[in-house]
């Protein structure tokens, strides 16, 4: 099992497999990607065998931008007789079996499909199917533990049509925890936009479960760059806090009535937090080039005006994983220049189209010299 297989949103295929080889490449891995436009689906294969397993435990899934989920598979089973799809694939587990114990600590089956119009007619197969291969799979003495575990792994099937399918694993310590890498979000009903969708989803993806309620709360204050009508300022007020809201576009009654807002007509790019305020966090959606929204926000982080961001990238139509490279490390380079210590992600997530999210959580708040850097 020499292969990975890279979910991805349709279109974003070539992002995916530019990606992959350089990570792979840092580590001294190398390989090719087979990139179908618009599958939702890169497959990533090696040159060693074993390299696959490799880079699924080594390259952290977080730092994978484009890809929604990363699992280690087989060569594509072909021509499944559809009276008996089970025994190839039960067979294909039985020939890794030996030389792989952490299959004894497989905690599920996943049955999925790439996210395509295309293929969402297999979704009812793939439900369907999961009941008696998860038996059968249970019968061999594997997915025994009740309890998704850390240290155990998540079998996968990901089918490209109803008779063929690569069978494979992903690291439960090391990949998306939800099926098919897509999380199942609601939208609220209260909400004044589905953008509202993109901010929930990337607090949380960026922000353990445990640390919400610690780093949002009532008591601090937030400013949400390019508010209008109030999607993401939605999702900071009803975590508690009281947020700067900065559109000259006019924002939805029902935030006004929470009394936990105040709106500034203002330009983005020219509003400064009041005086003596400490704004613990800034969000932006504005619509610009990225290169302007990236020194945006290194210049509120050294000015000291915030302590922790999420904004979104605008990608260009073209060189779109080129562009990302050269915004974040621009970023992380103005920063790191004045002392700051800083945690830094990005993903492609869901419920963005057209471009990425970026979340950045200041580690000193400060410059070296325990003062704020100016920026310009």
């Amino acid at each position: 099992m020499n292969k990975l297989a890279l979910y991805c949103r349709i279109g974003f295929e070539k992002e995916v497999a530019a990606e992959i080889n350089d990570k792979a490449a840092e580590r001294g891995v190398f390989g090719f990607a087979r990139v179908q436009e618009n599958s939702g689906l890169v497959i990533f294969e090696c040159y060693q065998a074993g390299e696959a397993d490799l880079l699924a435990r080594e390259i952290p899934f977080n730092q994978l931008i484009f890809a929604r989920q990363m699992i280690v598979v087989s060569d594509l089973l072909q021509d499944l007789n559809p009276e008996d799809r089970i025994s190839p694939i039960i067979e294909k587990y039985r020939q890794i079996a030996p030389h792989f114990s952490p299959l004894k600590q497989s905690t599920e089956i996943w049955v999925e499909t790439a996210d395509t119009n295309e293929a969402k007619a297999l979704s009812a197969f793939c439900r369907k199917f999961t009941v008696p291969l998860r038996q059968a799979l249970k019968k061999e003495g594997w997915l025994k533990f009740k309890e998704i575990k850390r240290s155990g792994i998540t079998l996968h099937c990901v089918f490209t049509a109803n008779n063929a399918c690569y069978v494979g694993y992903s690291y439960n310590n090391n990949h998306s925890a939800h099926f098919m890498g897509i999380p199942r979000l609601k939208f609220p009903a209260d909400a004044p936009s589905r953008s509202t969708l993109k901010l929930e989803e990337a607090i949380l993806t960026f922000i353990p479960k445990e640390d919400e309620s610690k780093r949002l709360n009532e008591n601090m204050l937030g400013v949400d760059l390019g508010a209008c009508p109030g999607g993401w300022t939605y999702q900071l007020v009803r975590r508690g806090l009281f947020v700067y809201a900065v559109d000259h576009g006019k924002m939805a009654a029902s935030l006004h009535d929470t009394g936990r807002i105040e709106h500034c007509p203002e330009d983005g790019f020219k509003f400064q937090p009041p005086k003596r305020k400490q704004i613990d966090w800034l969000v932006c959606d504005m619509v610009e080039q990225p290169s302007r929204i990236a020194h945006l926000i290194s210049k509120w982080l050294l000015n000291g005006w915030c302590r922790e961001s999420i904004f979104n990238l605008k990608l260009p139509m073209k060189k779109r994983y080129q562009e990302v490279r050269q915004c974040l490390q621009q970023l992380a380079e103005e920063l790191t220049a004045q002392g700051l210590i800083f945690r830094l992600q990005a993903k492609h997530l869901y419920h963005d189209r057209e471009e990425i999210t970026v979340h950045i959580q200041l580690k000193n708040g400060q410059a070296k010299n325990g003062q704020p850097k100016t920026a310009v």
